[in-house]
């Protein structure tokens, strides 16, 4: 199944489709950095996104970099609602050369994000580092998500960021298994 959203506001114009087909995505946000994170993590994730974002990236990236992650969050919890088997849990460490990233993911219905990561530059070409927290924070609530992100060691900054988008990415992979019995993964019988 394909999830769509369609938002608009006076600082962006967003349509995003997110899917669990492992299908080739397309990703367009005009800003190049996230392009090229996105990719990565559509690539370890399995999901499809398929993005055309227009924003006023004339002013800086924040606007389209956390309203992207406002919109792919409220579709991954969406697609968590609706698929009612999964795994639930899942963790992945990934390094990117010298860099070591850890991600744990948690479908939990309780939106939190532990966001342990000192990156080594304020910015990566044009685009603001702080900005990779942002976005985080924005998908984490959205999808009602509880995360776990942290740079165990750093080194050059490109690979700091792509090793979390990468561990996030596993991490969620894992997360979003059908579970082995088919059940809802709580011992409470319900995750909202």
């Amino acid at each position: 199944m394909t999830y769509r959203k369609i938002r608009n506001t006076n600082e962006t114009q967003l349509n995003i489709e997110l899917a669990n087909n492992g299908q080739p995505s397309h990703i367009d946000t005009g800003v190049g950095f996230l392009d090229h994170m996105l990719t990565l993590f559509t690539f370890h994730s399995g999901l499809t996104l398929n993005i055309v974002a227009n924003g006023d990236t004339y002013v800086d990236d924040h606007h389209v970099t956390e309203d992207i992650g406002i919109v792919i969050g409220q579709l991954l919890q969406e697609l968590t609602r609706d698929q009612r088997s999964f795994t639930r849990y899942g963790s992945a460490y990934i390094p990117m050369d010298e860099t070591l990233a850890r991600t744990i993911v948690d479908i939990s219905g309780r939106p939190y994000l532990s966001f342990n990561a000192k990156l080594s530059k304020e910015k990566v070409g044009t685009f603001d580092t702080e900005l990779v927290e942002e976005f985080f924070r924005a998908l984490v609530i959205n999808a009602r998500l509880t995360v776990h992100i942290d740079l165990i060691r750093g080194g050059n900054t490109h690979h700091e960021i792509e090793a979390i988008f990468k561990s996030f990415a596993r991490a969620l992979k894992v997360a979003l298994m059908p579970s082995k019995d088919g059940l809802i993964p709580s011992s409470k019988g319900v995750i909202e």
